[in-house]
């Protein structure tokens, strides 16, 4: 339930969606499809029609959720799959009050089966521009390396995107588990990124502590970055965060289920909130942890005790962070207006 008595429906809030994967926005039905269509056995985990149970604080826990993800992902073959998962994504994120989504991929976990890197790279392109034009989402892409490969891998997968920017990539990543090597052996590949155009979107702050933070800012000069909330035990940290206004890409219920907070109360969402530092609030991969973009804003509302001005206020702070164009900005947030004036429903 997205509204109750005297509370505003969640899912019409127009907000801007920052922080999704590739295979993780897949709808659970699709991924069964695929699987029967390609003879893939799906463990239990993916087949039982309920979220898996995860907690990736140790590296056994890290490997069985990539193990998972990569199952699905090899589930994803053929160029019509790939349009299904992004139209599918669009849609789901339409139904939440999505009115712009930056969907984050690695081309190169895909190249294998769509016939090498820049043509994987094309297909998904031309899968979110036709998404975009078909649901009327505002769609781009935010390309991101793996921190398990070599920095080389990155710096190459850099210079495509920057190639494709004007075929609607936006930001360059940087992800997977963020507790192995260093950021700044990913600093050639960053500056590639930048100089041509693109925003530092790097992975920071969720498997490890504060300090992961500080290396996306200093090594990477990061403008956002995904997750960030373990920024919450340096109050230094925040102060820089909220002063350089970096926004961090909080995903509330992906930090519950692979256990970097035991509850939705822990997630030091108030704690970034007073501290002025900006936030997005994303669905991370809603085909392993069982809820998409609006449920993030339900989960705030209610164990944060979040009023509808203060979810309001998050949603403008998305928008804000996004990669949109200014006059697209500007309708977004008078429709945030909008919808905090309207009176809240009654039963």
């Amino acid at each position: 339930m997205l509204h109750s008595s005297g509370e505003r429906d969640l899912r019409t809030l127009p907000k801007a969606h920052l922080h999704l994967h590739f295979t993780g926005s897949m709808r659970p039905s699709t991924l069964l499809e695929l699987a029967d269509k390609y003879g893939v056995h799906l463990p239990d985990a993916l087949s039982g029609g309920e979220p898996p149970k995860l907690r990736a604080t140790d590296e056994r826990g890290w490997f069985r959720f990539q193990r998972l993800y990569d199952i699905a992902r090899s589930c994803l073959r053929e160029p019509e799959d790939i349009q299904r998962l992004v139209r599918e994504a669009a849609q789901e994120d339409v139904r939440d009050g999505s009115r712009w989504l930056e969907i984050q991929v690695d081309p190169t976990s895909y190249a294998p089966r769509l016939g090498g890197l820049t043509p994987a790279l094309e297909i998904i392109l031309d899968a979110v521009e036709t998404a975009s034009r078909d649901t009327g989402l505002g769609m781009r892409v935010v390309v991101a390396a793996n921190r398990m490969k070599h920095p080389l891998d990155a710096r190459t997968l850099a210079r495509l995107a920057v190639r494709y920017k004007d075929r609607g990539i936006v930001g360059f990543g940087l992800s997977n588990d963020e507790r192995r090597g260093f950021a700044r052996d990913f600093d050639r590949a960053f500056t590639i990124a930048r100089e041509g155009g693109l925003l530092a979107a790097p992975h920071g702050g969720e498997l490890s502590g504060p300090g992961s933070v500080r290396d996306c800012l200093d090594d990477l000069r990061a403008s956002r970055i995904g997750h960030g909330v373990r920024a919450a035990e340096d109050h230094w940290l925040l102060a820089r965060l909220a002063e350089r206004r970096v926004t961090c890409e909080v995903c509330p219920a992906s930090n519950v289920a692979l256990g970097v907070y035991d509850k939705p109360e822990d997630v030091p969402v108030r704690t970034l909130w007073e501290a002025g530092v900006p936030m997005a609030l994303g669905a991370d991969d809603p085909l392993l942890f069982g809820s998409r973009l609006a449920a993030q804003y339900e989960l705030v509302r209610r164990a944060h005790g979040f009023s509808d001005a203060e979810l309001a206020e998050l949603a403008r702070q998305s928008v804000r962070g996004a990669s949109m164009p200014q006059h697209v900005r500007d309708e977004i947030l008078a429709d945030i207006d909008t919808w905090l004036a309207a009176e809240p429903a009654q039963r």
